[in-house]
């Protein structure tokens, strides 16, 4: 059952469609092998800069520097405008802010109703499109009953530790599990805001519509159903799914997503409104009628795919299990040329990636999730050149 927050007044016209467009058994890409914002608007995010030809073939990876360090299974990042990077703590369901220039770390404060637990706890973070006025974090967390996205007021003037209002329910009923809980967050480019979720591990959540698990919601910042969205009354965006962690758009506003498959192949998608992403029925590229096959395909030893980020006609993808940073370059929404890794085993699991402007990014690991090998050393956010 999806319940959503009372409608305000609208105030935003219908805006037209974006056209486009696993995490092994045992969860995020286990050892043992088994089971951003990206948008125009959004503050504290570079908006894509155009692209007038296919990018090269091979590019290059180049790490500036470590931010921070020290972190406790850091989850989401969101850039403030004007400096400082926002980054969740999914066990601890803290909300912190790392100053870019020297490293260090303040905690804003605790997000009440934070329910860790296997992959689930505070999860994806994102700001208001309008954050300069309302000054609002948007974050998606594992409750004691479901997976939900709230919405807190940040007081930078108020002591550390004391900054963050009392949550406001967006939009709540998300089916939980231990594992596949989705839980990543964007605004696009229409200022509507995007939640990739997971199936719980009930795999036919993903093939029904009426569920919120398995799919791509598109909701108002109120957390209605969007103006437009392919099915009437309806927060769903596309289904199919087995449990999305990264969203990303183009400048062209084509929206991509990764998704963790089972023990076969990790997908990336380019996502179109309505379509059908083939789970638990297709895994990877299928002859299977009626489904969206993945642009690229990976085995879940290399991949398990959680944050994506586009700069300059490619989308780079971070891996947990795969411990790689992925690179692929797009003609469309095609891959034009063979996925290229880097990073390999450099700084162990990867989680979260974000354009951090120019030809840079921010990195954040993932080795203090359950999952990490201890010798892969503690969390941290880097910064990243790519080509």
């Amino acid at each position: 059952m999806i319940v959503r927050r009372r409608a305000v007044p609208a105030v935003l016209a219908a805006t037209a469609l974006l056209l486009t467009a696993g995490c092994s058994s045992g969860g995020e890409g286990g050892p043992d092998g088994s089971g951003r914002a990206g948008t125009g608007k959004a503050p504290g995010a570079s908006a894509p800069r155009a692209t007038a030809s296919v990018p090269p073939a091979k590019g290059s990876v180049r790490v500036l520097r470590t931010v921070a360090e020290g972190l406790k299974t850091p989850w989401g990042l969101a850039p403030l405008p004007g400096g400082g990077l926002l980054v969740s703590s999914r066990d601890e369901g803290t909300i912190s802010r790392i100053d870019e220039r020297t490293g260090r770390t303040t905690e804003l404060g605790t997000v009440s109703g934070v329910s860790p637990a296997g992959e689930g706890g505070l999860l994806g973070i994102a700001l208001s499109p309008d954050f300069a006025s309302d000054r609002m974090v948007y974050a998606y967390f594992t409750s004691a009953s479901d997976n939900r996205i709230v919405r807190m007021r940040y007081d930078e003037r108020r002591p550390a530790g004391e900054q963050l209002g009392a949550p406001d329910t967006v939009f709540k009923g998300i089916p939980k599990g231990f594992v596949h809980n989705g839980g990543r967050i964007a605004f696009g480019p229409d200022g509507m805001l995007y939640a990739g979720t997971g199936e719980s591990g009930r795999e036919g959540l993903s093939q029904d519509r009426t569920s919120p698990g398995g799919k791509i919601l598109r909701l108002t910042p109120e957390g209605e159903p969007a103006p437009g969205n392919p099915f009437p009354d309806s927060p769903v965006y596309s289904y199919g799914h087995r449990n999305v962690q990264g969203l990303a758009w183009d400048d062209r506003q084509r929206l991509f997503a990764a998704e963790f498959g089972q023990d076969t192949w990790d997908e990336l998608n380019a996502i179109r409104p309505g379509d059908n992403y083939g789970w638990p029925e297709a895994e990877g590229k299928s002859s299977g009628a009626g489904f969206h096959d993945p642009l690229a395909q990976w085995r879940t030893d290399e991949a398990s795919p959680s944050g994506i980020a586009y700069v300059d006609g490619v989308i780079w993808m971070a891996g947990l299990r795969g411990k790689r940073l992925w690179r692929v370059p797009l003609n469309g929404t095609s891959a034009s040329a063979a996925p290229q890794a880097f990073l390999t085993g450099d700084h162990g699991r990867l989680r979260t990636v974000v354009p951090a402007g120019g030809d840079r990014l921010w990195l954040v690991t993932s080795n203090t999730d359950g999952r990490g090998d201890p010798k892969d050393g503690d969390d941290r956010v880097l910064e990243v050149r790519v080509r």
